[in-house]
């Protein structure tokens, strides 16, 4: 430390006491707290100067987030530091918290929004969506805005609740301030191009005519915060463990869940993480680095006729193009994006008319069950250079686990549920990349890849009296398993309530023994189940639901807090309509007032959705 900054070596000791350990929210809110006091330190006691600083410190910006996970809060809070640093003052919201009233004053807008399911905006900016783009929206000439999309490539409404919000704010006669950027799911690099623009197209704004070059520091103390900044940050590389440095986690045990004869494959998994420092809350995800099957990887480079130990330069390094498929690209997930870019590479006129205008439902058809080996297969390119084909890949990502596990309970470990997936397609057998990497190689002695993502939309409450109402199915049980582990270390007196579903009870009632037990304990006040296979008429969890409706309107009307787990494509969807049935049935309201009461839970924070 002493030899990059200019910190004596108490300084250096406390700044590294400091950020060891902290999570990366809290290292968020420190760089903006330390950029906005080297904002204050640069003005303090001198002349303010017509410069584009000094404009900017005049001009009021307005950052606004929608986050389901929290990487659009994440982008949200660095565009925020950039911003003061740039001496911006800065209202830093979610969108669930943002009074739309504001939107008449707020002149720059700065916009990060993830979707979510089919192109919806994230559960915390459905009321923001629905006012902008309502009857009551107000006119916004004046205004100047810019928006970030995050999403996933591989949907078909990729960055949708982005492309809503960018057209409806320039709908309403708000001007860009730079074009809207669409991210996919390594996004970092992107969000990152996207504050530099604009930030630089706020400093104009802000101060037109200035130059750019004005915005930055001018004393010698300003230069030491700078570095205290920076070597914040640097502190943070060094000591937190994340999806770019993962932690090597060992393998605890792996324990297969699911009965004998079962159409699933459900493995319990414990990870140890001493001596990492990560620690995690109820309603966490455990992120693991993955990689990719050895056996596709060889197929795909045999099928393209390209050199194994050629080398290939990825975002972070240099690799032969063998460890880059293993490690680096993802090459099962297929995208309307690869086949663009891939079809660029052939002469298939099949191709590329099934990328033509008017054909979205064959191209629909086309990509499920496929993988980026059938395409090069099907439609092979000639002589392709390996260079080309990279072009064509995205960044292999972590996979996501909600955590199974309280840390008060297993101190220095974690437990995930996983759900090994294993099917037959289009004549070739598939597996999921990081479930039966978990399911078949994670034994006792292994290690694997690890860090912690942080959920903040889906927390227990704080009042230990609330009661407490879980909608799991499946391995959506996870969290909940948590939930109830850390409430019985509080002693929490509230009331808890599980829903739990799967085809068989015999087979598949996911972690039958301790529910059992926390019945009988009377830790778990109710549970409700639901398996579909031993009826003749499917029986789901929004089945047991309604038949519990009275109930579980009173539970509400006594301020339970509602969590639901799981499946969003339908199983979500079928428990949101069963809320607003109940809720409209035993409240004695209309639909509309009964949509209207579950988006004021919503907004409570006491209805909180972790989909997939």
């Amino acid at each position: 430390m002493q030899e990059t900054t200019p910190l004596n070596a108490q300084q250096a000791q406390l700044l590294s006491q400091l950020v060891d350990g902290l999570s990366t929210e809290q290292l968020a809110w420190v760089r903006g707290f330390l950029a906005g006091i080297n904002h204050s330190v640069r003005h303090a006691g001198a002349p303010t100067p017509a410069t584009a600083s000094a404009s900017a410190a005049a001009a009021h910006l307005t950052i606004l987030y929608g986050s389901q996970t929290g990487h659009a809060q994440e982008v949200a809070e660095h565009a925020k530091a950039r911003a003061l640093d740039a001496g911006f003052k800065v209202d830093l919201f979610a969108m669930g918290d943002y009074k739309a009233s504001r939107l008449k004053t707020d002149k720059l807008l700065l916009v990060a929004v993830s979707t979510q399911g089919e192109g919806e905006p994230p559960d915390d900016a459905r009321d923001f969506y629905d006012f902008l783009h309502g009857a009551k929206a107000p006119k916004l000439e004046g205004t100047r805005f810019a928006v970030l999309g995050l999403g996933d490539s591989s949907y078909e409404k990729f960055c949708q609740a982005g492309k809503d919000f960018d057209a409806r704010l320039a709908a309403l006669g708000a001007q860009r301030l730079v074009a809207r950027v669409d991210s996919d799911v390594d996004y970092d690099a992107p969000a990152e191009r996207w504050i530099e623009d604009a930030v630089e197209a706020l400093k104009r704004v802000a101060s037109p005519g200035a130059p750019s070059s004005v915005k930055r520091i001018g004393s010698a103390e300003s230069v030491t915060l700078a570095a205290l900044a920076s070597g914040t940050a640097a502190a943070a590389a060094s000591s937190q463990y994340s999806r770019k440095r993962p932690f090597d986690a060992s393998v605890i045990e792996n324990v297969t869940l699911s009965g004998r004869g079962s159409s699933k494959e459900v493995h319990h998994v414990e990870l140890s993480l001493e001596g990492s420092g990560l620690t995690y809350e109820p309603g966490d995800a455990l992120g693991v680095v993955v990689t990719n099957d050895a056996g596709l990887v060889d197929e795909l480079i045999d099928t393209l006729a390209l050199d194994p130990q050629a080398t290939t330069t990825t975002q972070d390094s240099t690799l032969s193009l063998r460890d880059a498929f293993l490690r680096a690209y993802d090459i099962t997930t297929l995208s309307r994006a690869f086949l663009e870019k891939y079809a660029s590479l052939t002469e298939s006129t099949e191709l590329k008319a099934l990328l033509a205008a008017g054909n979205e439902a064959a191209l629909r058809d086309y990509l499920y069950g496929r993988d980026v080996l059938d395409v090069v297969r099907q439609f092979p390119a000639r002589k392709v250079k390996a260079a080309e084909f990279v072009g064509t890949l995205r960044t292999l990502q972590p996979r996501l686990y909600s955590i199974a596990s309280s840390l008060a309970v297993n101190p220095d470990a974690v437990h995930i549920t996983v759900g090994a997936v294993r099917y037959e397609s289009h004549g070739r057998s598939r597996r999921g990349v990081a479930s039966t990497y978990l399911a078949d190689i994670a034994r006792e002695g292994e290690t694997v890849p690890v860090y912690i993502e942080s959920n903040r939309n889906f927390k227990l409450p704080s009042d230990t009296h609330a009661p407490v109402i879980m909608i799991g199915p499946g391995t959506g049980i996870a969290p909940f398993r948590a939930f109830v582990e850390e409430r019985q270390a509080l002693d929490a007196p509230g009331k808890h309530w599980l829903f739990f579903g799967d085809r068989n009870f015999r087979t598949d009632f996911l972690y039958q023994r301790e529910w059992q037990r926390y019945v009988k304990d009377g830790v778990l006040t109710r549970i409700d189940l639901a398996f579909s296979r031993d009826t003749e008429d499917k029986i789901y969890v929004q089945h047991r639901m309604r038949e519990q409706g009275k109930t579980l309107y009173a539970w509400l009307q006594e301020g339970a807090h509602l969590y639901v787990c799981g499946d969003a494509d339908q199983m979500a969807r079928d428990v949101n309509t069963a809320l607003i049935d109940i809720v409209a049935e035993h409240g004695g309201l209309a639909q509309d007032a009964a949509a209207e009461y579950v988006k004021t839970l919503q907004r409570e924070k006491r209805y909180q959705r972790d989909v997939y």
